[in-house]
């Protein structure tokens, strides 16, 4: 994937100065498309840092936000949680013509597959791995935010609510045979039932096994991607993580890939959940509903993405998402299945 912003000698300059890199620089983009930017970015003497930058184009008013995401790193860094040090925040617009800010570079392993999987780990720390993000999750939980100073990050009530009318607002936009399909009963069912948030918490909004860096004990080094944390019902981090925890003979993988988790070793849905359970007072009996939202949500994303692409805005082959009408139809009938039997849950002895 070429970089689609070359960086030019004020950014040079600016890195040097903020970040104390020694040009020259090099810059190689390592994560793109549909998110924010990501670089590694190497100078002179070796040292590699992370540049995060919003998309180049399609970019909404208020997302992709690189002081929020600056911020968020900065505040959670002292209270244990594993995310890279932040190191500087760019929002001189004579500078770049974006917003930009840099982090320190964590080398590890970031899953994407099962093959990527079973080469990187052996089937006894692939057992470990389920335990360590559950407990890492439940350790951003437990983070006080207005002592860690992200209080006024977001309103504290009503997340899912909000949550569910966004969602079905731009599932309809984006679908005109919409009419009363099944993601648009999913939705409007699951804001006839939100329970009650039992507390407001850092909610990152998209933990996944692929957006932690781990090391080679199975360890989380790194949560990345924070462009969508907020405050927000935790649960709704729990169950979005257990969608994305397929297990073999799945007939449903939520990423495009076979999941890294598929592979021999890997804890399952239900010790996942219960390694969170061992961590946190928090009553899990409704997290069938947390899973549906979750799919739900996932489904709307997924018609989104195929409606730009379909329309040419993202500047990518249609031929891509060709399958992906036929994907959006599964998380929906996923999410139709765990609200009436909670059966995601119940894959073992757990």
């Amino acid at each position: 994937m070429g970089a689609p912003w070359a960086f030019d000698r004020s950014v040079d300059t600016w890195l040097s100065a903020h970040a104390g890199l020694v040009a020259p620089l090099s810059a190689e983009l390592i994560a793109g498309g549909r998110s924010n930017l990501t670089y590694r970015v190497a100078d002179a003497r070796g040292r590699v840092v992370v540049l995060r930058r919003p998309p180049t184009s399609h970019v909404l008013p208020t997302a992709h936000d690189m002081a929020r995401e600056h911020r968020i790193i900065t505040a959670l860094g002292p209270w244990g949680v594993p995310v890279p040090r932040a190191l500087a925040l760019c929002e001189d617009a004579t500078v770049a013509e974006h917003p930009f800010y840099v982090m320190e570079f964590v080398d590890g392993l970031v899953l994407r597959d099962r093959e990527q999987a079973e080469h990187a780990l052996d089937e006894a720390t692939r057992g470990r791995v389920g335990t360590n993000l559950a407990t890492t999750l439940a350790a951003l939980h437990d983070v006080d935010v207005d002592r860690a100073g992200l209080g006024d990050l977001a309103r504290r009530d009503g997340y899912i609510e909000r949550q569910v009318r966004r969602w079905l607002g731009q599932y309809r936009q984006m679908n005109e045979d919409a009419g009363h399909d099944l993601v648009v009963e999913i939705g409007e069912r699951l804001g006839r039932s939100i329970p009650v948030a039992q507390r407001s918490t850092v909610v990152h909004g998209d933990y996944r096994l692929d957006n932690t860096v781990l090391d080679a004990q199975g360890r989380v080094r790194a949560i990345l991607d924070w462009e969508i944390c907020t405050i927000g019902d935790p649960l709704a981090d729990v169950g979005l993580l257990l969608d994305y925890w397929s297990e073999p003979g799945d007939d449903l993988a939520v990423l495009a890939s076979a999941s890294a988790t598929t592979a021999a070793g890997f804890a399952t849905r239900a010790e996942v959940l219960a390694d969170y359970a061992a961590q946190t007072d928090l009553d899990l009996s409704d997290i069938a509903f947390y899973q549906a939202f979750g799919y739900f949500k996932l489904a709307c994303i997924l018609q989104g993405v195929y409606t730009r692409y379909r329309a040419g805005a993202t500047g990518g082959d249609p031929g891509v998402v060709t399958e992906f009408p036929s994907h959006v139809a599964s998380l929906a009938q996923r999410a139709y299945d765990t609200l009436e039997t909670g059966w995601t849950t119940r894959s073992s002895n757990a």
